[in-house]
């Protein structure tokens, strides 16, 4: 396999592979793993050339910061990249480990959250990763789950946000001391992304649904926005959390809940110009978001070795301009859309 080409993150020095390691599914999102089949996950990454590998304390309670640093303590702290998210501290579970109950994580690690974005939350979150990690150094910090999604009200985020004046000090100076490289926020949606852009300086966003194959509303404003300010973007969920690797099954999920009768639709005529040009829809998928020069890199997650494997291979994919042009003529993509070919030609040349 070749290896992988660098993207710069914003205006930041630091660039990423346009592959990445996504750490949620080995935090028994959504089944339990064995630490043998979790083991096997990542090694078989590393042995695929994946060199940045993204996770956060809120995977399984720690344990998949637990994983992942069983494999890069094992590395040189030159060969990788990794990245981490704060906003929550954990303290230990006071029952039986037994009776814990880990929600919405199949399984974890018996340790309770706590949501702190505040200066000392803030760096207790990120020494707390470092000895979970064991290691000495996190490259990227990401803010984590700061929405309506986790909070319910306008009145408990602002007093997050209020919070995280404070918290905003310390992932400066853990940048100017040159502790982590970059730091940025986690979305979920996309309604977050300007009231972030307005009060906090970002580097980057790291964006679930907002930009995939299926839903490219933030060109109209936020990625516009985005260039203007040199705020990057890693994408998090390139299959939109599942029915773009699945395709339009019964049950098939999008956005963390079952795909409408519309969305499978969608994905259907997908499907069927995939099948026109010989390419596989998960190809697709993952190539679509790096057609952006915004988007330094797409980290989808596995918790198979064969899930890695078919990541690393699909990415590289030979997909015709012609798939696009069909893929616009029909509406299922913007025709404003920058897509892959030209823009990953013009990125290898850089």
């Amino acid at each position: 396999m070749n290896k992988l080409p660098l993207r710069k993150v914003g205006q930041t020095s630091l660039e990423l592979p346009i592959l990445g390691f996504g750490g949620a599914p080995l935090g028994e999102l959504f089944e339990r793993v064995s630490e043998t089949q979790s083991r096997q996950t990542l090694e078989s990454a590393w042995s695929a050339g994946i060199r940045y590998y993204d996770t956060a304390p809120w995977y399984g309670h720690g344990l998949s910061e637990h994983r992942i640093g069983g494999l890069l303590r094992q590395q040189d702290p030159e060969e990788f990249l990794c990245s981490t998210k704060v906003g929550r501290v954990y303290s230990r579970y006071r029952g039986r480990a037994k009776d814990f109950n880990g929600s919405p994580w199949a399984g974890g690690l018996p340790f309770t959250p706590k949501f702190d974005y505040t200066y000392d939350g803030i760096l207790r979150s990120y020494e707390d990763s470092l000895l979970r990690f064991g290691l000495n150094q996190i490259d990227v910090i990401v803010i984590h789950d700061l929405d309506l999604g986790y909070h319910r009200t306008e009145k408990r985020m602002n007093e997050y946000f209020k919070e995280l004046e404070s918290g905003w000090k310390a992932l400066d100076e853990l940048k100017r001391s040159g502790e982590i490289k970059a730091f940025g926020a986690g979305i979920n949606y996309e309604y977050m992304m300007p009231r972030f852009l307005e009060e906090c300086p970002l580097d980057f966003f790291l964006v679930a649904m907002p930009y995939t194959l299926l839903d490219q509303d933030v060109l109209d404003e936020i990625f516009p926005k985005c260039e203007s300010l040199g705020v990057g973007v890693v994408v998090g969920a390139p299959y939109a959390s599942g029915i773009l690797a699945s395709g339009a099954i019964e049950g098939a999920k999008y956005k963390y809940a079952d795909a409408t009768p519309e969305v499978l639709q969608k994905v259907r005529a997908f499907e069927r110009l995939c099948n026109d040009h010989q390419i596989p829809l998960k190809a697709a998928a993952l190539q679509f978001p790096l057609g952006h020069s915004l988007v330094a890199s797409i980290i989808p997650g596995a918790f198979q070795p064969a899930q890695v494997l078919e990541n690393r291979q699909l990415v590289e994919h030979p997909i015709p301009s012609a798939f696009w042009d069909d893929c616009k003529s029909a509406n299922l993509i913007r025709s404003d859309a920058p897509t892959p070919p030209q823009c990953q030609a013009s990125n290898l040349e850089e």
